[in-house]
């Protein structure tokens, strides 16, 4: 693995993770799970109408999916489903086509442009994402029609 990967705001971020823990009454709660680096996280949302009002997460997970949990909890309260969705069409987008991000409010996510070099780590990165598609498809507002909808915390295999 090259070490160039674990420098920067990658492990700036990774060190600094905001909203660790869980909602009192989430309207929903979602796992995902790595079965290739055995990283995972549980994320509780709130939401009001089609905008997250609440987020809280227990990331366990590599340095990587650390650093994009920290991104995502620092990023997400306050938005619509929708820029959910842009924020993972972003991420995907970084991490198979190593396409960077435009600017504006995604932005933030370009220090994992180099991770897409190392495919092993592409499930960390987009776990926060993946966990979040799955609560909001749980409430009807399916960001994703092929994401199987779940309420429960039950983890999700990602392969």
């Amino acid at each position: 693995m090259d070490l160039d990967l674990y420098k920067g705001q990658i492990l700036e971020f990774a060190s600094s993770i905001p909203r660790v823990g869980r909602l009192d009454a989430p309207d929903v709660s979602a796992d995902a799970h790595s079965r290739l680096c055995g990283s995972r996280i549980t994320i509780d949302i709130k939401l009001d109408g089609n905008v997250i009002a609440d987020y809280a997460h227990e990331p366990k997970a590599c340095a990587i999916g650390q650093a994009s949990a920290s991104v995502v909890a620092r990023t997400v309260v306050g938005l619509t489903v929708d820029e959910v969705n842009d924020g993972a069409e972003i991420m995907t987008a970084i991490l198979k086509e190593k396409t960077p991000p435009p600017s504006g409010l995604w932005s933030v996510l370009e220090p994992f442009l180099p991770v897409a070099d190392f495919r092993s780590r592409h499930n960390s990165a987009f776990l926060p994402f993946e966990a979040l598609q799955r609560a909001i498809a749980g409430l009807d507002l399916s960001l994703d029609e092929s994401t199987p909808a779940t309420r429960s915390t039950e983890p999700a295999a990602r392969t």
